[in-house]
């Protein structure tokens, strides 16, 4: 198997769930770093348009969203599970609760102006605005969580997580699972990237336990890689062969269509491409770049549209 190629970047929450889960399974990983705004240009060669953070690469696979990343992740090394299967439903159902109820919670309680004048602390202030701009164009029509709302909602949150890991080391039990790494992501940005914010966690010191126990499993063994070596990489390699379960007609689009992806909401850009497979649970595209060849560019169903190309 190719090596893993994570594109990511330090202070991102969504990277350090997949760091973290890297870390579990004890893999090890080529750390690409990118920018955190727009432009994208490296990482738009090899997803098509997509630019959210992390980007998973195995050779030419381009893995798009980190709840379709864990799956990939479980499938390349099973061991320890990400998915226990007394816990199959209920902890996919949390981690999606995690990723979008709790993350926004967060972020609009992290980001209060105290939040952000810590993370742009060390940056001139024409980086905080171009940051401020980016993110801005990227959840155009999401309505936001006023800060006294998102404080209010994320301390009933860490209460219930606290409720949680007060009975067990992890959330459901002994051992970690994807319900884990998809909760302590947010709390992470809170405590380790705007630690100013951190008072939020002094109701709650069963959380802060919880996730030294999470950060003690670490982020597996890391090298250093570069964008361009990246692109090099998807441009020598194959995509790998699709599986057999490749169609679920849910849209009357049929296989080998023109069709553009997106996500519902944050983060909407589109990715163009040949229709290769409509599994029940991801999308996969083909499509060729100058730079990185031809490469097939994956989706989760849930969470994005598919729309047939115009024209």
């Amino acid at each position: 198997m190719s090596a893993l190629i994570l594109h990511h970047y330090p202070s991102s929450p969504f990277a350090q769930k997949i760091r973290s889960v890297l870390g579990f399974k004890q893999l090890a990983w080529k750390s690409v770093i990118i920018p955190s705004i727009s432009p994208k240009p490296d990482l738009v060669a090899l997803t098509g348009g997509y630019r959210k953070t992390p980007v998973l690469q195995v050779g030419a696979d381009i893995y798009c969203d980190t709840a379709l990343i864990c799956d990939v992740l479980e499938h390349i090394q099973p061991e320890p599970v990400l998915y226990p299967p007394h816990l199959k439903g209920v902890s996919r159902v949390f981690a999606q609760w995690a990723d979008s109820t709790l993350f926004w919670a967060s972020m609009a309680y992290n980001l209060q102006p105290k939040g952000a004048e810590m993370l742009f602390a060390s940056l001139p202030p024409a980086a905080a605005q171009a940051f401020a701009e980016d993110r801005k164009a990227m959840s155009a029509g999401m309505v936001r969580q006023r800060p006294q709302d998102a404080t209010a909602a994320y301390r009933s949150y860490l209460r219930r997580i606290a409720h949680m890991v007060e009975e067990h080391d992890f959330l459901f039990g002994t051992e970690p699972c994807v319900a884990d790494f998809a909760a302590y992501h947010p709390l992470w940005f809170t405590r380790r990237v705007v630690p100013l914010m951190d008072s939020i966690f002094d109701a709650t010191p069963a959380v802060l336990e919880w996730m030294d126990r999470i950060e003690a499993l670490g982020q597996g063994r890391i090298e250093k890689f570069s964008a361009a070596d990246a692109i090099t990489v998807a441009a020598g390699a194959e995509p790998m062969p699709l599986l057999d379960d490749i169609f679920q007609d849910e849209h009357g689009i049929a296989l080998g269509s023109q069709v553009q992806i997106a996500a519902e909401s944050f983060g909407t850009e589109v990715t163009e491409g040949e229709l290769l497979a409509a599994t029940r649970t991801r999308y996969t595209l083909r499509r060729t770049d100058p730079r990185a060849g031809t490469v097939h560019v994956h989706f989760p169903r849930i969470g994005y549209v598919l729309k047939k190309a115009a024209g």
